[in-house]
Formats: structure tokens, sequence, C-alpha cells
């Protein structure tokens, strides 16, 4: 499971310094790709076959289906880390989130989201007031309580 927050600068040839703990969960081998609000999420190999699986079950007739997989699969990218621990993040989707300098690493389950320190932060305090209302939203229908 990956867990915690970390701050790290990405440099101007796009790399990015990920957290110890963070290697050793993804792997070797892990995707790179585009998430949703303007970060990107990362996933070892296993949790991204595991998506793919999913995926693919999705009706192709369905245009929600097409567009979320094309933009998920377009910025897909196999990486693997450097002898400093650092990943080289496509300028694609350095672009696409916004990455200009200081970065912000968080775990979320199953997979790492990079985003750009002001997005981060802008991303939180808009959601900040609304979070005991989503938890209860989200755990109504379960009866279930956190």
């Amino acid at each position: 499971m990956l867990l915690g927050e970390y701050h790290h600068n990405i440099d101007d040839k796009g790399r990015l310094v990920i957290p110890t703990k963070y290697r050793e969960e993804l792997g070797d081998n892990f995707v790179i790709t585009r998430g949703i609000e303007k970060c990107l999420y990362v996933y070892s190999q296993k949790e991204w076959d595991k998506l793919v699986t999913k995926l693919n079950t999705l009706p192709f007739t369905k245009k929600a289906a097409r567009t979320f997989t094309r933009s998920l699969f377009a910025g897909a990218t196999v990486c693997d880390f450097d002898k400093s621990g650092r990943i080289n993040i496509a300028s694609p989707l350095v672009s696409y989130a916004g990455l200009d300098k200081e970065c912000v690493i968080i775990g979320v389950n199953d997979r790492l989201e990079i985003w750009s320190e002001i997005a981060f932060n802008q991303f939180m305090e808009e959601n900040s007031q609304d979070l005991e209302e989503i938890a209860e939203h989200l755990f109504e229908d379960n009866h279930e309580t956190l």
C-alpha cells in the first residue's frame, strides 16, 4: 500500500527523485500516465495490469470509455529508476501536470500521484471544507463508518 506525502523538485530534464519507500513498492519497472485533475499517476506493473484488466471490460461502444482509455493509454510510459532513484518524466506529461519545479508525490493506496505543488495545494484548499460531507456520502450507502 502506498501512503504518505513527499516534496521534491523536478529538474530541467524532467527528472524527479522518488522516495526510497515508494521505489521499493513500485519495483524495477512501472507505468506513469496522465491522471485525473491534472496530476500524474504512477502504477507498479502489477497494479497497472489489474487496471488494464478492468479497462478491458468497458464497452468500446461507450464514448466515455473510449475517451478515458485514450487519455490513459496515450500518455502511458513504462519507466525505471536511474542510479540516483530518479524517474525521467516525458515532456508531454510534465506539461500536462504543469510540473515546473516543486512537486508533491503522494501515495494513494495502489498508485502514486505526482502533482505540481501549486496545483496540489489548490486542490487541498478547494476540497478541505467538503471532506466531512464527501466521507459521509461515500459510506452512507454501505452503512459503514470510518
